[in-house]
């Protein structure tokens, strides 16, 4: 499988609110995101999920939102001023190559990976560094298209997750998906 970052123009169908009437954010995250919690986000495109979760994490809880790409940090920082949500989110621009998330060591409660982790090279590195940046006991939930990403490719990407320290614990139901819910051992 070829591994590409999702076009930056993509993102405005990917945040637009037809895309709400397939998938509801706060179905997939609501019974794990609340008030003063920490969350990780890589790959957030233009904020889908980032604006729901930082209205649940409240004013004492934020959203650590990583991406590569300036054009989707951009819209998703102007769309959190927008909605009054940019003071709980904290926008970071990565190489590609690392989260860059050692500041964030042990403190992170939840991680959401949504339909990103195929996209990476080798999503060893990843697991590790979301790994060291979790609490014990912090939740992962994994989420990949059941249309670009094969059940074998899906299955692989939980072994490199629990090879850096998580333990399968669900396998929620989200809609055209694959998903699994890990608990950091």
């Amino acid at each position: 499988m070829a591994h590409r970052v999702c076009p930056w123009w993509l993102g405005y169908f990917l945040a637009s609110p037809i895309r709400r009437l397939l998938l509801k954010p706060e179905s997939v995250v609501s019974s794990y995101v609340h008030e003063g919690m920490t969350v990780l986000e890589p790959g957030p495109g233009m904020g889908f999920f980032t604006l729901p979760m930082a209205t649940m994490v409240g004013d004492s809880g934020r959203i650590v939102a990583i991406d590569v790409q300036r054009k989707m940090i951009d819209r998703l920082q102007h769309r959190a001023e927008s909605a009054g949500l940019l003071k709980r989110i904290d926008p970071r621009i990565t190489s590609g190559k690392s989260l860059s998330t050692t500041d964030l060591e042990g403190r992170v409660d939840f991680t959401l990976a949504f339909a990103m982790v195929h996209e990476l090279p080798d999503g060893h590195p990843f697991f590790r560094e979301v790994a060291a940046a979790s609490k014990t006991g912090a939740l992962l939930l994994l989420v990949e298209p059941a249309g670009h990403v094969k059940s074998e490719i899906f299955a692989s990407e939980i072994k490199s997750a629990e090879t850096a320290g998580f333990l399968l614990v669900g396998r929620p139901a989200i809609k055209r998906s694959h998903a699994a819910l890990l608990r950091r051992a």
